[in-house]
C-alpha cells in the first residue's frame, strides 16, 4: 500500500498554538524547523533555557486545556496568536514576554501554577521527547479512535508534525527501529508517543469533550503517533509519499 503525506503542522511555542505549512524542509538531528522554538516555563520550572527538560517544566495542555484552541502564524520575527475568547496577539516572544504573559493568563487555570516567561533552547526544539524528534501519525489511526467514541475529532488534538494517509489503522506502531522515507528526508522510528489528557480538548473551543485516553486505552496501549529521529535530511511537501525502506 502506498501511503501520502496529508498535512504538515508545527507548533511555534510549544503547547501555544499550531500552524499549517505546505513544504518543510528538516535536517538530520533537528526537529522540524519552527517547531516548539519555543516553551513557557510556568512560576515552579528551574528551565532557564540552558539545555532541554522535560514537559513537566511547562505551561502545558494536559493541565490548561484552554491552550489547546490557540492557533499561531508566523511572518518573520513576528507570531501571531489567536483564540476563541482572546482577541489575536502579534508579538515577538523573544523581546516581548509580558505581552504574551498578559495575553495567556485568562485561560489558565486558577489552582495551576502560573506561567511566568518564554524560554529557548538555540539549536533544540523543546519536544516531549529527549532527543529532537518530528511526529508522524497515521490518518487511519485517527479514524479508528473517532468510530470508536462516535464522534468527529480534529486531527490537532495529537499535535503532530507529519501526517499521512494510505495505511492500516496502527501501521506506524510496526516502524519501530526502522527507517522510513517522506520526501526527501529519511527518519529512524525510535519510540511511540504516549498520549496525556492535552488530547480530550477540544482545539476549537479548548473544552474537554472526548475521551481519547479511553478509546485508545480499548486497544490495551495509550499511545497515538510515533518519534522519528531525521537521518538524512530534505523537502518534505504535503502529497509525498511515504516509503517504509
Amino acid at each position: 500500500m502506498t501511503a501520502e503525506v496529508t498535512h504538515l503542522w508545527r507548533h511555534p511555542i510549544k503547547s501555544h498554538g499550531r500552524e499549517a505549512v505546505q513544504t518543510v524542509t528538516v535536517n538530520p538531528g533537528q526537529t522540524m524547523p519552527g517547531d516548539r522554538v519555543w516553551a513557557v516555563a510556568h512560576e515552579a520550572s528551574k528551565a532557564d533555557g540552558s539545555e532541554w527538560v522535560s514537559c513537566a517544566n511547562f505551561s502545558r495542555g494536559a493541565k490548561a486545556p484552554q491552550l489547546m484552541a490557540i492557533s499561531a502564524q508566523t511572518m518573520g520575527e513576528t507570531l501571531t496568536l489567536s483564540h476563541p475568547d482572546r482577541p489575536d496577539l502579534s508579538f515577538d516572544p523573544d523581546a516581548e514576554q509580558q505581552r504574551f504573559l498578559d495575553w495567556v493568563k485568562p485561560l489558565m487555570p486558577a489552582n495551576r501554577a502560573a506561567s511566568a516567561r518564554i524560554i529557548r533552547v538555540p539549536g533544540r526544539g523543546m519536544t516531549d521527547s529527549d532527543f529532537p524528534s518530528i511526529s508522524l501519525c497515521n490518518m487511519a489511526s485517527h479514524r479508528a479512535v473517532e468510530q470508536k467514541l462516535d464522534q468527529d475529532l480534529s486531527i490537532n488534538r495529537w499535535r503532530g508534525n507529519i501526517w499521512f494517509d494510505g495505511l492500516p489503522l496502527w501501521e506506524e506502531f510496526d516502524w519501530l527501529n526502522r527507517e522510513v522515507q517522506i520526501g526527501e528526508a529519511v527518519f529512524h522510528v525510535r519510540e511511540r508517543i504516549r498520549r496525556c489528557l492535552a488530547t480530550t480538548a477540544n482545539p476549537d473551543t479548548g473544552v474537554r469533550d472526548a475521551d481519547t485516553l479511553g478509546a485508545l486505552k480499548s486497544w490495551d496501549h495509550q499511545d497515538f503517533g510515533v518519534y522519528a529521529e531525521v537521518i538524512r535530511g530534505g523537502a518534505i511537501s504535503v502529497g509525498d509519499k511515504v516509503h517504509v525502506l
